[in-house]
């Protein structure tokens, strides 16, 4: 009934496929750290250095007269800026305050391409 020269033949075929797969399965866990760095990156990483570039963008594009809002939640409008803060004034009182340019959250001043270039105009 059994044929032992045809069991040994599936035994060897068996122990050759485990050991084609064993093969496999020991870079499985690089391939799988891989894929999740990539899927890491374009989730959390490139997301992050977007928003991050706006918020430059934002801060070195502010000038004299923005109405603005720090971290902190004060609301003012700019009447000075220097290299790396800029002075604001705030309240009925015209209270002003210095900033960091790193603690500005938002400027609620909208300007239009226009703007920019009529800059160069007054030549």
């Amino acid at each position: 009934m059994f044929d032992l020269y045809s069991l040994a033949a599936d035994t060897t075929a068996a122990a050759g496929d485990a050991a084609a797969a064993g093969g496999l399965g020991a870079f499985m866990p690089l391939i799988m750290m891989g894929l999740l760095f990539v899927v890491m990156y374009f989730l959390m990483i490139r997301p992050q250095k977007k928003k991050q570039k706006e918020e430059q963008k934002m801060r070195e594009s502010i000038r004299v007269g923005d109405e603005i809002t720090t971290i902190g939640g004060i609301r003012g409008r700019i009447v000075n800026i220097k290299e790396d803060e800029f002075v604001i004034e705030t309240g009925a009182d015209r209270n002003k305050m210095v900033i960091k340019k790193w603690a500005l959250q938002s400027c609620d001043t909208v300007h239009d391409a226009s703007d920019d270039d009529d800059d160069d105009d007054d030549i």
